[in-house]
């Protein structure tokens, strides 16, 4: 007995390389960007004008729009998201210098994961167009 009102299951979309790497990217630096917010918290970096629990605010924040955005990555404005989350993370390191160093490391691994992804996202588009050509699709 089957039920008529049961529908086929609609299939999963398709995600390019830059999208998959771009994701993987940003969720671990979000883990990495929260333990930051911590340091600053630890330290008492902020201005003597800021309570210091804003420090965990602040790295709390950032690490949920990290998250967020890495859901938006099909989109080019979603790319462009994860860059200016890039530079915003450059800048903590105006109150912890060492932040600049996860800033560069994760900013390099942003950068190549964006740009590597979309070559790899065009190659696959050629040869998928190729074998739809050679087959007859």
């Amino acid at each position: 007995m089957t039920d008529k009102t049961q529908r086929a299951p609609r299939p999963r979309r398709r995600r390019g390389a830059a999208e998959s790497l771009g994701q993987v990217i940003l969720v671990f630096e979000s883990i990495i960007v929260f333990l930051a917010g911590l340091v600053v918290f630890g330290l008492k970096a902020l201005p003597e004008s800021m309570e210091p629990w804003w420090g965990i605010v602040l790295g709390s924040v950032l690490a949920v729009l990290m998250i967020a955005a890495s859901g938006t990555l099909r989109w080019r404005w979603g790319l462009i998201t994860g860059w200016v989350l890039q530079f915003v993370l450059l800048a903590g390191a105006l109150l912890v210098p060492t932040i600049a160093v996860v800033a560069l490391i994760f900013g390099g691994l942003w950068a190549y994961g964006t740009i590597k992804g979309a070559q790899l996202d065009r190659r696959n588009a050629r040869l998928a167009a190729t074998y739809a050509d050679a087959n007859g699709d």
